[in-house]
């Protein structure tokens, strides 16, 4: 498989102008996917600079494992979620990183290969798991979950606007055969939103389909754990950034970063500070950096691509 199919590290420029990698310096890429932003920093940070990359997709490390041959003895890769980066970074013997880096959501990979069942467009099962390891698969999703709850999750994850109607058609589907597979999903879906309603520039189960890996995989709640551990994990002076994909994601770094950086709250009118509320980080990016002209051209996936960054004081 070669590096253009694989993954495209997105944002690279910007990744490497925040992160600032120089000789000496420790890092953490807790998405490593197939290496790409890894190889970057590594590549930047020669002749000692190090790497510690995690994934909790097996393919991935494999692929990582390849891309960064190059650099052996400089890194080392773990499998595990970046919620759990503190185990991790402990077991590695590691801690005071200089540089985080968190690309966050499906790898290009995932999206691509069938078997995954992260696409619309493929027919393949109902899976969806970037950890092939967890129990929950999205046809557990779709089959088991209440109107209600799938309802609430399309409307939550995916900002669905016919997400009661979808969850309809999907209860009163699965009660004649479960549903087991993308295309039948989101073939059901299509027929769940009136053609006139459909939006003209994207497929109609785009959003559930995201709804579903939301779901499936915690995304939200594993990106606040992993955003509070790398903060532990940050040496002063160190620095965060995070590479978001959509408004949900986005929307809790933007916040999360606001209230690392906000120093006092007491009451502006009160004389003597007893909050104690001191800032733990300066904001770097008071706007998200976004992907160049030229990147666009040759990266459609960068097209919804946000990074933001902090410094910890």
């Amino acid at each position: 498989m070669t590096e253009q199919v694989y993954h495209i590290p997105v944002l690279a420029q910007q990744v490497l102008d925040v992160l600032q990698p120089a000789p000496g310096k420790l890092f953490l890429d807790g998405t490593v996917g197939g290496g790409g932003h890894s190889s970057l920093l590594l590549a930047a940070s020669a002749p000692d600079g190090f790497l510690l990359g995690l994934d909790q997709d097996d393919e991935a490390l494999a692929e990582a494992t390849r891309r960064l041959a190059p650099y052996q003895g400089r890194y080392r890769l773990i499998r595990s979620n970046f919620a759990d980066m503190a185990a991790a970074a402990a077991e590695a013997g590691l801690s005071g990183f200089d540089g985080i880096l968190l690309d966050i959501g499906v790898s290009s990979h995932q999206l691509d290969a069938p078997e995954r069942g992260f696409s619309f467009h493929n027919d393949a099962p109902l899976d969806m798991r970037m950890d092939r390891r967890m129990p929950l698969s999205a046809a557990d999703v779709v089959n088991t979950y209440s109107e209600d709850e799938l309802t609430d999750i399309f409307y939550r994850y995916g900002e669905e606007n016919w997400s009661r109607r979808i969850a309809k058609f999907i209860v009163e589907q699965r009660e004649k055969k479960p549903l087991a597979t993308t295309l039948e999903l989101a073939e059901l879906i299509k027929r769940a939103i009136p053609a006139a309603k459909r939006e003209k520039d994207q497929h109609p189960a785009k959003r559930v389909f995201q709804a579903l890996r939301i779901e499936v995989n915690q995304e939200l709640s594993v990106l606040t754990k992993g955003m509070e551990a790398a903060l532990q994990l940050l040496k002063p002076g160190g620095r965060l950034a995070v590479i978001s994909f959509h408004s949900l994601e986005d929307r809790i770094v933007k916040e999360m970063f606001r209230d690392w950086a906000t120093g006092c709250i007491c009451p502006p009118k009160q004389p003597i500070c007893t909050c104690k509320h001191q800032a733990q980080v300066k904001v770097l990016t008071r706007k998200p950096l976004l992907a160049t002209p030229q990147e666009l051209e040759e990266n459609y996936r960068a097209h919804s691509a946000k990074l933001r960054a902090v410094e910890k004081l």
